[in-house]
């Protein structure tokens, strides 16, 4: 799936993938992390997520990446939030007050970037990608992250061959095989959902199956 995919969805407003809330899974199992007050949250491929804001209303630090400026400068003019913007090479930068988002390619991120991180929430990143990006996504994450740092990390698992992604289902099997050689990895939760996206009720599936997973990198 090339950059220009998701350059497109945005540039078209083609975005089912954004909530418009903060994510209710979020908000129930992140006490189950250890994050310390006023630590910094990673939010992968963020979009405009509105879970930054929560974060940030918290009290933790954010930090983001996001390939589409168009969606970076949307998330603040939303939340009415004054920002700076700086150019610079290979990731451009956004910041207001406790908000940092980084612009560019994911896998230009480097381990002085995400320094100091204490937790990464996924909602949309891993299972925005398909299977043979997944592994290389892990990887890097794996590579640039400090260890220690925690992952709430949010999936979706249901018939794949009658309906294509993204959104992708990731079993539990392939987590436990992307992150289980260098990380601990507890399912949180496993539930049945009827909120599906349009083009899998178009295809017949009304439900799929969330699944929530702590993850810690242990070296």
């Amino acid at each position: 799936m090339e950059p220009n995919f998701w350059l497109e969805r945005w540039r078209l407003n083609q975005i089912g993938f954004h909530q418009a809330d903060y994510n209710p899974r979020l908000i129930r199992h992140w006490p189950a992390l250890n994050v310390p007050a006023g630590g910094l949250v990673f939010v992968p491929l963020c979009g405009k997520s509105r879970d930054m804001l929560w974060f940030a209303q918290a009290g933790y630090r954010v930090i983001g990446v996001e390939l589409a400026s168009v969606a970076i400068e949307a998330f603040f003019q939303e939340a009415a939030a004054p920002y700076a913007h700086r150019q610079q090479v290979p990731l451009s930068v956004y910041e207001a007050t406790g908000i940092r988002i980084l612009c560019g390619d994911f896998f230009e991120l480097a381990a002085a970037d995400l320094a100091g991180t204490n937790a990464v929430f996924d909602r949309g990143a891993l299972v925005a990608l398909p299977p043979e990006m997944r592994r290389r996504y892990v990887d890097h994450l794996l590579t640039v992250l400090p260890n220690r740092a925690e992952v709430l990390l949010l999936t979706l698992e249901y018939d794949q061959t009658r309906v294509g992604g993204p959104p992708f289902s990731v079993q539990r099997a392939e987590v436990e095989a992307l992150y289980g050689g260098r990380c601990s990895i507890t399912r949180l939760e496993t539930a049945t959902t009827d909120q599906v996206p349009p083009h899998f009720s178009a295809q017949g599936i009304k439900n799929t199956s969330e699944s929530t997973y702590r993850i810690v990198k242990e070296r």
